[in-house]
C-alpha cells in the first residue's frame, strides 16, 4: 500500500532566493509560476525538491530580517528558547504558539526551521545550539555529532525523564505541540517538500544515535508525528471517497442536468487529493522504516513502549491501512518475548502482574505448546498470592491449564454424580495439586483463588463426600492417607467459602454486603451443606476417628448448618449418632485441637433458638459430669500425702484435665465449682515442686476460665456482695499462684504464668468499672510494686535474648529456621502482653524504661511493638512519658559506666549507641513542638539534674562524674523552643560554678557542647542589656511599646523590687561566658488563679515555695519546673561580684552606671535604670507575643488548647469487649 520515498539523510535549504507556495493556501504565489526539478522526480508547481539549496540561507528573506539582529543568529537562541520554555512550562495554549511559528515560516522559513531543529535538541537535553553556518554547511550526521559533543555527560537525566513539577507535564505538551503543528500545516506547508523532509531527516539521524536522550526523544517525536499524518492521511481518504461518491453521482445524472464544469472541477479535487496522499503516504513510509523498524527493538524498554504504544494507535485509526500483517507482526514479534511476560507476573505492581497473567492465559488458550512447564509453575504459585486480584488471574490460569478440558469417555458421565461423575479425576488433579505445592496450610487460598471460575467443580461436595467413603471402582486407586487428609481440609475450606462468602483473612478489607442473589445462593449451599453431612459427618467420624487431623476438620463442619434442617428434615436420628461419635472422639483423643474442635461443636449445637438445645444440652451436660467426677476422684488419689504420683496416675489426671479445659473455654461450668480442685492441685505445685508441668500449665488456664466466667456471670446480671468478695478472693488468691509460678524453673509454666497474668491484671484494673459498672470497683486489683518488677524482669530475661539462646530449636536446618520464627512470635506475644499494662496504666510508666532502652538493640524483632507503645503512652501523659524516655537513657548510660568506668571513649560503639537512641526518641517527638513543650524541657531538667548529680571526688576542678550525659541529652536540644532554651540554659546555670565555664579540657566538651545546643538558634529571642541600651533609639522604642493587656502582670510591688534588678542580672548571666555560683532560689509569686482553667485542674509550674501560707502543691501534678526568683539583695550582691572581677569593661561600666543611676549616652535624661527596664520588658513581650512566659516565676505554662487537654487521658479501654476479647486472650495492637 505504502511506498517508500525519496528522503535524503542530510538535510539541507533550498537554493531558492524565493520561497513558493501553492496557490490554494494562505501563502502567495508571488512569481505566479515556478517549477524546478528535485532530485529523481518533478516537483509540483511551488514547490522544490528535498536536495535543493536556498542561497541567501533565508529562503527569501533578507539578511536582516525580524528574527535576526545585525545578520547575526544569536536571536534565534532567544527565540527558541522561548519555545522551548513555553512548551515546557505548558501554560499557553498550544494552537498560538504553533500559529507564531507558522507565521515566522511564512517570513523566514530557514530561521524558523532552524528554531525548530534546535528546539528539538534542547527538548533531548543538549545545551548545544545549531547555528545558521552550521545548518547551511554541514552535513546532518556532521552535525549531530557536533551535537553529541556538546552534550551534558555529567547527568544522564534529560527532559522526558526529569523528576519535579516543572517537567511533569513536559511530555505530554511535547507531544502535544508536534501534534498542533502538524494539524496546523496540513493544507500547505507540509506539501512543500521543505519542512516535513528537513525534520524527518533530522529524527531519523537523532534515532540512530547513541546518546539515549537524542533516541528516546527524537523517536518520541517521530512516533507523535506519525500519528499526526495518520490522521492526516485518514482524512484525506474520508475526502477521496467523498469526492469520488460527488463525481459518480453527478456523471450519472442525464446528460441534460449534468454539469460538466463540477465534474472537471471534482476530478481536479480527486487528483489533488491523490497528490497528496502519496507525500503523505511518502513521509509516513520514511518515518516508519526510518526509525519505527529500528527503535521497536531499541535496547530501553521505554522506547520499544514509545513504538508499540503508537502503531497500536494507527491500527485503531487507520484500519485499513495498518491492520494487516505487514504491520501486525511488529506487536507480534514484541510479544514473543514470552520470558519476560512470564517474568511479569511477579511485577511489583499488581495490575501489571494480573495483566500479564491474563496475556498469558490467553497464550495458552490459543497455543498451549508455546508455554512450558516451568512456565506454568511460576503462574501455578501465584494462586497463594496475598494480592486477591492476582491469586484470582493465577486461579483462572490453573484451571484452564489442568481442569477445562475433559475425557472423551467423560461425555457418557456427565449425568453421573459422585464418585463416577464427571468431577470426580479433576477433584483428585486438585488434590494432587496442592500436595505438590507443599503449601498445605494454604488450601483456603487455593479454594478462593479458583472460586470464581471452578465453582461448579468446588462445589461438588457429593463427588468429595463419596471419593472419602465409597469404596474405589475396579481399577481404580484408592486415596492414600496424605490425600484423603488433603481432600478433607479442601472440603472444609469450600463448605467455608460458600457459607461465610467472604475471602479467607489477609485477602480483602473485609465482609461486604450481598446482592440479593449472592444471599440465595448463600442459604441455598448452607441447606445442601447440612443436608447432605447432617448424615455424612458421623459416618466419616467413624472412619476416621482415630485421625487427630482428619478429626479437627471434620468437627468444623456443623459450625456452617442450618441447624433447623435437623428438625425439619425429620434428621434427629443422624444428630444423636453425630453427638455419639463426638463423645467417642472425647474419651478417645487428648489432644488439645480435637478436643477444642469437640467444645466448639457443642457450642455451635448448643444453640437455644433450635428445638435440638435440649438433645444436645443433656448430652453435653452428661459428659462433663463423668469427666468432673472423675477428675476429682483421680485428684484425691493423686495428691495422697506420702505416697509418689506414679505414670499412670499423672497421665489419667492430665488426660481428664485437658478435656475439662478445652470445654471450659467455650462453655460455662461453674455449677461443677473447679476452683477448689485446681487451687489444691496448683498449691500442692507449689509447695512439693514436682509437679508435671503439663498438668500445672492446663490447671492454670482451667483456673483462669473459672474466674474470666464468674466475672461474666457478676457483670451479666445483678449479683450480691458476697458473689463479689468469692470472686475478690478468688481473684488475689490465683493472682499468688502465678507470681510463684513466675519463678518456676519451667519456661513453659513460666510463660504460661506470665500470659495468663497479664490478662488477669489487664481485665481486673481501673477499667472494668468503665461503662456504667461501678459496682466491680471491689474487684479492682493494682499489682504492687513486687509484682511489677517481677514481671519486668521475666521480660528482660525471656524475650530481650538473643536469637541462638533460645533453647527451642529443632534439628534439621528447614525445622529450626520453621522454629525460630515460632519462638519470636511467641516473645511478641510476651512483650506485646506487658506493653498493654504499660499502655492503659495498669503497671506504672516508669516500668516502660527497661522497655524502650532495647529499642535499637532489638529493632528488627520488637522495634514496631516498643514504638507503638511509646506512641500511646505519650498520649496518655507526654510529661510522664518522656521521663520515662530520659529514664532508659540514664539506665544505659549507668550501665555503661558499670562496665567501662568513668573514664570511658566517648567515641566507643556503646556511647554512639546511646546518643543514637536518643537521636531516634527525639525523632518520635513529631515537628509540632508546642505539643511536646512541658515534656521537653521537664526531659531536659531530668537530664540535667543526672549529668551534675555525682560529684567528682577529686574536687570541683573535675567534671562531674556523669557530665558526658549532656552530650546525649544535647540531641533532644533542637526540640525545644528557643525561648526554652533560654530557661534550660538558665536552669544549667544553677549547677555549674564559675570554674566549670572557664574549662576547656577534652573533659569538659559535653557541658561546652551542650551549651552550645541551648545557645543555637536562641540569642534571637533572648535580650541583651548592652544592645537593649546600646542606642536612643532602642530605648526610645521600647519605652513607647503598649502593655500587653491581657497577659499575666506581675504585681506592682515587686515589679520595683525584684522585676529590674532581677532581668538585669539575667541579662547579664545570659551573656557571660563565665558565672558564679548561685544560691538556692525562692519564689516571690504565685500564678493568678484566673490563668488556670477549672476544668484543667493542672498547674504548669514546677515546685514553688509560697508565700501568703498558700498549701504546698504536689510535685507530681507538676508539669514544668521553675527557677526560682531571685530576690533583690541576692541580684545586688550578684552584680558586685561580676563587677569586681571586671573581665569585660563595657559591662563593668554598664553595672556602676547602673548603680548610680547615671545615663550611658550623654544626651539621655532619664535614669537609665528605668530606661533599660522598659527596654527589658517592653522586648520580652515582644518576643513571647502569643505565650505565657512570665519574667518573674519562669516557667513553661500549660498549653490553652481545649481539645489538646481533653485528648490527654482518653478512654483506651472499650468496656463491650472486656469479657469477650478477655477470654479467648485480648491482643493489643
Amino acid at each position: 500500500m505504502i511506498a517508500a520515498p525519496e528522503i535524503p539523510t542530510d538535510f539541507t535549504l533550498l537554493q531558492e532566493s524565493e520561497t513558493h507556495f501553492s496557490s490554494d493556501t494562505d501563502f502567495e504565489d508571488i512569481e505566479g509560476k515556478n517549477q524546478k526539478q528535485g532530485k529523481g522526480k518533478t516537483c509540483k508547481k511551488g514547490k522544490k525538491g528535498p536536495g535543493e539549496k536556498g542561497k541567501g540561507g533565508n529562503g527569501g528573506g533578507k539578511p536582516g530580517g525580524p528574527n535576526r539582529m545585525n545578520g547575526h543568529h544569536q536571536q534565534n537562541g532567544v527565540e527558541n528558547m522561548m519555545l522551548f520554555e513555553v512548551v515546557k512550562m505548558g501554560k499557553s495554549a498550544m494552537q498560538s504558539v504553533v500559529d507564531d511559528w507558522i507565521e515566522s515560516y511564512k517570513h523566514d522559513r530557514d530561521i524558523a526551521l532552524l528554531d525548530l531543529i534546535n528546539f528539538f535538541i534542547q527538548c533531548s537535553g543538549c545545551k548545544g545550539v545549531v547555528t545558521a553556518e552550521m545548518f547551511r554547511h554541514m552535513q546532518n550526521s556532521e552535525i549531530i555529532r557536533k551535537m553529541t559533543e556538546e552534550f551534558d555527560e555529567d547527568s544522564g537525566d534529560y527532559p522526558l525523564t526529569m523528576a519535579g513539577p516543572q517537567w511533569k507535564k513536559f511530555k505530554s505538551s511535547f507531544c502535544e505541540f508536534i501534534g498542533v503543528l502538524v494539524r496546523q500545516c496540513q493544507y500547505s506547508i507540509i506539501y512543500d517538500e521543505y519542512m516535513m523532509d528537513t525534520v524527518i531527516s533530522l529524527l531519523t539521524g537523532l534515532s540512530d544515535s547513541q546518546v539515549r536522550a537524542f533516541r528516546h526523544t527524537s523517536t518520541l517525536a517521530a512516533m507523535k508525528l506519525m500519528t499526526a499524518l495518520v490522521n492526516v492521511a485518514l482524512n484525506l481518504s474520508i475526502n477521496m471517497d467523498n469526492t469520488q461518491r460527488q463525481y459518480e453521482a453527478e456523471r450519472n445524472k442525464i446528460i441534460g442536468k449534468r454539469a460538466n464544469d463540477r465534474l472537471e472541477l471534482l476530478l481536479q479535487k480527486r487528483k489533488e487529493l491523490q497528490e497528496n496522499q502519496d507525500e503523505i503516504e511518502n513521509m509516513m513510509n520514511a518515518i516508519f522504516k526510518g526509525v519505527f523498524v529500528h527503535r521497536y527493538r531499541d535496547a530501553i524498554a521505554e522506547i520499544r513502549a514509545i513504538c508499540i504504544e503508537e502503531i497500536g494507535i494507527w491500527m485503531k485509526m487507520y484500519s485499513d491501512a495498518f491492520l494487516n500483517d505487514s504491520y501486525l507482526k511488529y506487536v507480534g514479534w514484541t510479544m514473543h518475548d514470552k520470558d519476560r511476560i512470564v517474568s511479569m507476573t511477579l511485577d511489583k505492581e499488581y495490575d501489571v502482574a494480573v495483566q500479564a497473567i491474563k496475556l498469558l492465559t490467553l497464550v495458552l488458550q490459543s497455543s498451549e505448546e508455546v508455554l512450558t512447564a516451568e512456565d506454568c509453575e511460576n503462574v501455578y504459585h501465584l494462586v497463594y498470592s496475598a494480592h486477591r486480584p492476582v491469586a484470582v488471574a493465577a486461579g483462572e490460569f490453573l484451571y484452564k491449564k489442568l481442569f477445562s478440558r475433559r475425557d472423551p469417555e467423560d461425555d457418557g458421565m456427565l449425568k453421573r454424580r459422585g464418585r463416577q461423575g464427571p468431577n470426580a479425576n479433576l477433584v483428585k488433579t486438585l488434590v494432587f495439586f496442592f500436595l505438590e505445592s507443599e503449601l498445605h496450610e494454604h488450601a483456603a487460598y487455593l479454594v478462593d483463588s479458583m472460586w470464581d471460575c471452578a465453582t461448579d467443580l468446588l462445589k461438588d461436595w457429593e463427588c468429595m463426600n463419596s471419593l472419602l467413603l465409597e469404596e474405589p471402582l475396579n481399577g481404580e486407586e484408592p486415596l492414600t492417607d496424605r490425600q484423603e487428609s488433603a481432600l478433607i481440609e479442601i472440603m472444609l475450606c469450600t463448605i467455608r467459602q460458600a457459607a461465610e462468602c467472604h475471602p479467607p483473612v489477609g485477602r480483602g478489607t473485609g465482609k461486604r454486603v450481598l446482592t440479593a442473589k449472592e444471599k440465595k445462593t448463600q442459604l441455598d449451599d448452607r441447606t445442601r451443606i447440612t443436608e447432605l453431612f447432617a448424615v455424612a459427618l458421623p459416618q466419616l467420624l467413624a472412619k476416621y476417628s482415630v485421625d487427630a487431623e482428619k478429626v479437627t476438620n471434620l468437627l468444623q463442619l456443623p459450625q456452617y448448618f442450618d441447624l433447623e434442617i435437623y428438625t425439619t428434615g425429620r434428621l434427629e436420628k443422624h444428630l444423636d449418632a453425630l453427638l455419639r461419635q463426638i463423645r467417642d472422639i472425647v474419651e478417645k483423643h487428648t489432644d488439645t485441637d480435637v478436643l477444642e474442635a469437640c467444645s466448639k461443636t457443642y457450642h455451635a449445637l448448643c444453640n437455644e433458638e433450635f428445638t435440638i438445645f435440649n438433645r444436645v444440652d443433656i448430652a453435653r451436660s452428661q459428659l462433663i459430669d463423668e469427666l468432673a467426677d472423675k477428675f476429682n476422684r483421680l485428684l484425691e488419689d493423686f495428691l495422697q500425702e506420702g505416697e509418689e504420683p506414679d505414670e499412670d496416675d499423672a497421665y489419667q489426671v492430665l488426660s481428664t484435665l485437658k478435656r475439662i479445659t478445652a470445654f471450659h473455654n467455650a462453655h460455662d461450668l461453674s455449677r461443677w465449682d473447679l476452683f477448689g480442685c485446681n487451687y489444691k492441685l496448683l498449691k500442692t505445685g507449689i509447695e512439693n515442686g514436682d509437679m508435671p508441668e503439663q498438668i500445672v500449665i492446663h490447671a492454670l488456664q482451667c483456673t483462669h476460665y473459672v474466674i474470666l466466667w464468674q466475672l461474666a456471670k457478676i457483670s451479666e446480671s445483678s449479683s450480691t456482695k458476697e458473689d463479689l468478695l468469692r470472686l475478690k478472693k478468688q481473684m488475689r488468691v490465683f493472682c499468688q499462684i502465678c507470681q510463684h509460678y513466675l519463678t518456676n524453673v519451667n519456661s513453659a509454666v513460666k510463660e504460661q504464668a506470665f500470659t495468663i497474668l497479664c490478662d488477669v491484671l489487664m481485665i481486673f484494673s481501673h477499667q472494668i468499672m468503665t461503662g456504667g459498672r461501678d459496682m466491680l470497683e471491689p474487684l479492682v486489683y493494682t499489682p504492687d510494686s513486687s509484682l511489677q518488677s517481677e514481671l519486668l524482669s521475666f521480660i528482660l530475661d525471656h524475650v530481650f535474648i538473643d536469637q541462638d539462646d533460645d533453647n527451642n530449636s529443632a534439628d534439621g536446618q528447614q525445622d529450626d529456621e520453621a522454629s525460630k520464627i515460632e519462638a519470636l512470635h511467641k516473645r511478641r506475644n510476651l512483650l506485646a502482653a506487658f506493653c498493654k499494662l504499660i499502655v492503659y496504666t495498669v503497671v506504672e510508666m516508669n516500668t516502660a524504661a527497661d522497655i524502650f532502652k532495647q529499642y535499637m538493640k532489638y529493632y528488627n524483632d520488637y522495634g514496631d511493638i516498643i514504638k507503638e507503645t511509646m506512641s500511646k503512652t505519650r498520649q496518655i501523659d507526654k510529661i510522664q512519658c518522656a521521663k520515662t524516655l530520659i529514664l532508659s537513657l540514664q539506665q544505659l548510660f549507668n550501665e555503661m559506666i558499670q562496665e567501662n568506668g568513668y573514664n570511658f571513649d566517648r567515641s566507643s560503639p556503646t556511647f554512639s549507641g546511646i546518643k543514637e537512641l536518643a537521636r531516634r526518641f527525639a525523632l518520635t517527638f513529631g515537628l509540632d513542638q508546642l505539643k511536646t513543650r512541658e515534656a521537653i524541657a521537664m526531659l531536659h531538667k531530668d537530664g540535667i539534674e543526672f549529668a551534675f548529680k555525682e560529684p567528682n571526688p577529686q574536687g570541683e576542678s573535675h567534671p562531674p562524674l556523669n557530665l558526658a550525659f549532656l552530650d546525649i541529652l544535647s540531641e533532644f536540644s533542637s526540640k525545644l523552643l528557643r525561648q526554652d532554651k533560654r530557661t534550660v540554659y538558665v536552669y544549667l546555670e544553677k549547677f555549674m560554678t564559675f570554674q566549670m565555664s572557664l574549662r576547656r579540657e577534652d573533659v569538659w566538651l559535653p557541658l561546652m557542647s551542650y551549651r552550645n545546643s541551648l545557645l543555637a538558634g536562641g540569642d534571637d529571642d533572648t535580650m541583651s542589656v548592652i544592645s537593649g541600651i546600646s542606642s536612643r533609639g532602642s530605648t526610645v522604642r521600647n519605652k513607647k511599646t503598649k502593655p500587653a493587656t491581657g497577659k499575666r502582670k506581675v504585681p506592682e510591688a515587686e515589679e520595683s523590687s525584684s522585676s529590674d534588678s532581677m532581668w538585669l542580672n539575667r541579662e547579664q548571666t545570659m551573656h557571660t561566658p563565665v558565672m558564679m555560683q548561685t544560691p538556692q532560689l525562692t519564689s516571690t509569686i504565685m500564678r493568678e488563679p484566673k490563668r488556670l482553667r477549672p476544668e484543667e485542674n493542672y498547674m504548669g509550674v514546677y515546685p514553688m515555695q509560697p508565700e501568703h501560707h498558700q498549701a504546698p502543691l504536689d510535685y507530681n501534678t507538676q508539669v514544668t519546673w521553675m527557677l526560682a526568683q531571685r530576690q533583690q539583695e541576692e541580684a545586688a550582691r550578684q552584680q558586685q561580684e561580676r563587677a569586681a572581677m571586671n573581665y569585660v569593661k563595657l559591662r563593668t561600666n554598664l553595672q556602676h552606671a547602673i548603680r548610680r543611676g547615671t545615663s550611658l549616652m550623654e544626651d539621655d535624661e532619664e535614669p537609665i535604670v528605668e530606661d533599660v527596664m522598659m527596654s527589658s520588658e517592653g522586648r520580652i513581650e515582644d518576643l513571647n507575643e502569643g505565650m505565657d512566659f512570665d519574667t518573674m516565676d519562669i516557667d513553661l505554662p500549660p498549653s490553652k488548647n481545649r481539645r489538646e487537654r481533653t485528648e490527654l487521658k482518653p478512654d483506651f479501654f472499650d468496656p463491650a469487649s472486656i469479657m469477650d476479647e478477655s477470654v479467648l486472650g485480648v491482643s493489643m495492637f
